[in-house]
């Protein structure tokens, strides 16, 4: 396989140019490891210094929706705890009785079970966890279950709940347990973080209270208002250990044993669940943009600049990691970069 690194590394320098991001770090490879990496620009712009290195530590933002997850939800199915497309309310007392309960945990991770469409916890629960819990499990649907795919960040705060629920530990401990510790991610956890690893993070939303950017904090303010542990954001990782978990998904003749999901959970999740409905989706995991069948790759990204892509056909994957919002909330310029990299990263 080649690279186009060149190209790869001018990409992202006119990025930094262009003021879509301070800086980034970024790597692609396949089932052995690492075959490219590099880094371009400055982990503060206030800070010229600071350059972004590969153990620069993001704000991994809603890849914790796949690092922590996806994964655990993973584990738990492998391990033929999880049924999922049992009805919730089924297996689930605290969603008994509950408009929840007629949804199934395969409609979460397809994002179709009619769950809100925004998270808005402070608004609506306050801002004691228990109550915060309790209102989303009770909540009133958008829709019927499996009517429609509409992307929401409640889907992953529920099936964090549902992974803590079936484990009997909380959704850090799950994650750590299951699926970091054993692969060797050493780095990957839950904010806020010591001080040792926050010196190392790149900075993310200015936080208007102190009116300084967020550092080792959650940039999500649902994950900071829940202690910095939920399923919606809140873990911060580095590019080695994003590799390594999607070295892992890749090797699927040593999946079995090594952590808690494996070789089956990722063939399950990277195909098509939602049939004729659009946009078409995999378990949280969905084709990128402008790919075909035959390319077979998929994506998920984060709010703050960070993303992952894998294909199992092609036996490759890239991460693209930046603080992105450090600048601006506006997408498409960063759109158009993770859509150049990832053509870049696959051909």
């Amino acid at each position: 396989m080649t690279y186009a690194i060149d190209r790869i590394e001018a990409l992202l320098d006119e990025g930094v140019l262009d003021k879509v991001y301070p800086g980034a770090v970024w790597a692609v490879g396949d089932s052995v490891g690492i075959r490219a990496s590099g880094t371009t620009g400055v982990l503060d712009p206030d800070k010229p210094e600071t350059r972004m290195q590969p153990e620069t530590v993001f704000d991994a933002a809603s890849l914790t929706k796949i690092l922590a997850v996806w994964s655990s939800i993973g584990a738990l199915w492998e391990d033929s705890v999880l049924d999922l497309d049992a009805p919730l309310g089924t297996f689930w007392p605290e969603a008994t009785g509950h408009p929840l309960g007629a949804a199934t945990a395969r409609q979460l991770l397809t994002h179709t079970a009619g769950v809100p469409l925004r998270a808005q916890l402070k608004n609506l629960y306050g801002t004691d966890p228990q109550a915060i819990r309790d209102g989303v499990l009770r909540e009133a649907l958008h829709r019927s279950p499996g009517e429609a795919v509409e992307y929401t960040d409640r889907a992953a705060l529920i099936l964090g709940y549902l992974a803590e629920h079936l484990s009997g530990k909380s959704l850090d401990q799950i994650a750590a347990e299951r699926t970091w510790r054993p692969l060797g991610m050493d780095v990957t956890r839950f904010g806020p973080l010591p001080a040792d690893l926050t010196a190392r993070c790149a900075p993310t939303e200015l936080d208007q209270d102190t009116d300084t950017h967020l550092k080792g904090v959650a940039h999500d303010f649902s994950a900071r208002l829940l202690g910095g542990v939920c399923g919606i954001a809140g873990t911060f990782t580095v590019a080695d250990d994003l590799a390594t978990f999607l070295r892992y998904m890749l090797d699927t003749t040593t999946a079995s044993g090594e952590a808690g999901f494996g070789g089956q959970w990722t063939a399950h999740s990277l195909r098509i669940h939602t049939g004729g409905l659009q946009p078409e989706r995999g378990l949280f995991w969905h084709p990128a943009p402008g790919t075909t069948d035959e390319q077979d790759v998929w994506v998920h990204y984060g709010f703050t600049g960070t993303g992952m892509w894998i294909s199992p056909e092609q036996d490759r994957w890239a991460v693209l990691l930046t603080n992105k919002i450090y600048y601006t909330r506006d997408r498409q310029p960063l759109t158009d970069i993770r859509n150049a990299f990832r053509e870049l990263a696959f051909t």
